[in-house]
């Protein structure tokens, strides 16, 4: 048995809230070598310093990545989820290391199949650091199981 909500159990407007994860300089690292992206405005502190930012950042895609991660600790999408269809993030403001993060996923619109058994759900996504902040933003689109 799973945990996933199934479609027809979702609400419009229910807001779902994450726990929260620090972002370190051994994610930043991690990141940089998983992906190639070596920008010295996340790996060289002394170019990141001559910055409008003043130290280093985080990758915005490594925001975006861990989201998804902290997403599944909630459990909706566990056995129910049929296909992750679409993702947009916009990039709003820097997570520097240290930051702590959480993502919250609001119910913003919700499709039927026409074939039945399944419906789309769009999500509204923030990543939000300790202060409030929202540091990415966007939707994303998801095909969930329904129930029968």
């Amino acid at each position: 048995m799973s945990r996933g909500i199934f479609f027809s159990d979702y609400e419009l407007g229910h807001v779902y809230t994450t726990v929260r994860r620090t972002v370190t300089e051994a994610d930043v690292v991690m990141f940089a070598g998983l992906s190639g992206d070596f920008n010295p405005l996340h790996t060289d502190q002394v170019f990141a310093e001559q910055t409008p930012f003043g130290q280093r950042v985080a990758h915005g895609m490594l925001s975006a990545s861990i989201s998804t991660g902290l997403a599944q600790t909630l459990g909706i999408f566990e056995g129910t989820t049929l296909a992750l269809m679409e993702q947009v993030f916009r990039y709003k403001a820097p997570v520097f290391f240290g930051d702590t993060i959480h993502l919250r996923l609001t119910v913003d619109q919700l499709k039927p199949s026409s074939k039945g058994g399944k419906g789309v759900v769009t999500f509204k996504s923030e990543v939000v650091k300790q202060d409030g902040t929202v540091v990415v933003e966007g939707h994303w689109v998801v095909l969930i199981r329904d129930r029968g």
